[in-house]
């Protein structure tokens, strides 16, 4: 059981149906959480809310007592994260926690895409963490208190061949989020960026099985980080709800990457 005060605060994970989203949304709930598992796959957010709420919820196997829901929430659409918020809100209470980790990409050189391919991986990818931190900030602000974790890339800190639009849209968030943690450091908010490397992610295989060479990718990726593999998702999860800790207060406007050694600035 969690010894850490207010433990029972309420979080809010977009992409929380799967992947690193599903981890995170695991990890918050061990920590105590109330957790809201937004995504717009609703069967797999109903799952990872089953999972929480037999595991940690009261009367379940774990000591730690957590309550979950799943949200249906499309970052990419101004009025489903609306009525997501005012779902999570009048289900749980105002958001205290917030995680942005949906996001969507495919391998695709440059010159090959066109205006709709950017606008839809801008939507998701950029404009979707806006689209949530507006609508939870007034609250936090109001309360003095607030955890924000956006979830880059290393694509955003280094470039990544055949990913020029989703790299820009991650480094937009890297710099989105030390404004962000600049505005409100005084408001007792804190904001930062977590950056996977390869990551062995449904999202990642669909990615590479788009090409011909899925596994000559996945294999070529593993070789270029140090540690010789890419990395799982509840090692990400796990830099995640340490940020969204009351223990992480005084850390704010920074990004870490979890990439086993790939991006060592």
């Amino acid at each position: 059981m969690t010894d850490e005060p207010n433990a029972d605060r309420v979080a809010l994970v977009t992409g929380g149906g799967r992947g690193i989203g599903r981890e995170i949304c695991l990890g918050l709930a061990r920590a105590g959480r109330r957790v809201a598992v937004a995504d717009l796959r609703v069967p797999e957010a109903t799952e990872t809310a089953a999972m929480i709420n037999a595991e940690f919820g009261s009367g379940g196997a774990s000591d730690t007592s957590s309550t979950a829901i799943a949200v249906e929430m499309d970052v990419a659409d101004a009025d489903a994260v609306s009525a997501g918020l005012l779902a999570v809100a009048d289900q749980l209470g105002p958001v205290e926690i917030l995680v942005n980790c949906a996001g969507w990409d495919v391998l695709t050189p440059f010159v090959a895409t066109d205006e709709d391919f950017w606008d839809r991986i801008i939507e998701i990818n950029y404009k979707g963490p806006l689209r949530t931190t507006h609508g939870c900030l007034p609250a936090m602000i109001e309360a003095g208190y607030g955890r924000i974790v956006n979830i880059g890339s290393d694509a955003g800190r280094v470039g990544s061949s055949g990913e020029a639009v989703y790299a820009g849209a991650k480094g937009g968030i890297i710099a989105f989020t030390k404004t962000i943690a600049r505005e409100v450091a005084r408001r007792g908010i804190t904001a930062n960026v977590v950056c996977p490397g390869p990551t062995d992610t449904p999202l990642l295989d669909e990615i590479a099985s788009a090409t011909d060479t899925s596994d000559k990718i996945i294999g070529a990726m593993a070789r270029a980080v140090p540690m010789k593999r890419i990395g799982q998702p509840h090692e990400v999860a796990a830099a995640v709800v340490f940020l969204c800790s009351e223990e992480a207060g005084y850390i704010t406007g920074q990004t870490l990457s979890v990439s086993g050694g790939l991006t060592m600035a």
